[in-house]
């Protein structure tokens, strides 16, 4: 996915996405790649980490059981 970053707003940067420029998408400037500035062009990932997430949820799991044995 391609986003161009529009303005930076004091520590916000206003990035519109390429492939829909009626999509704005808010980013902390620190989470920006060293140098970035206006109009430039980013390329944005997401990967699913499932192996993180499941031990999330196992976590979550046991706290709910262990609420529920409190009672």
């Amino acid at each position: 996915m391609k986003a161009m970053i529009d303005r930076i707003e004091e520590d916000i940067a206003v990035l519109i996405l390429i492939e829909d420029e009626t999509v704005h998408v808010n980013v902390p400037v620190q989470l920006l790649p060293s140098g970035s500035r206006e109009g430039d062009i980013l390329t944005i990932t997401f990967e699913r980490d499932v192996e993180v997430t499941r031990a999330a949820q196992e976590r979550v799991a046991g706290l709910v059981d262990r609420l529920k044995r409190t009672r």
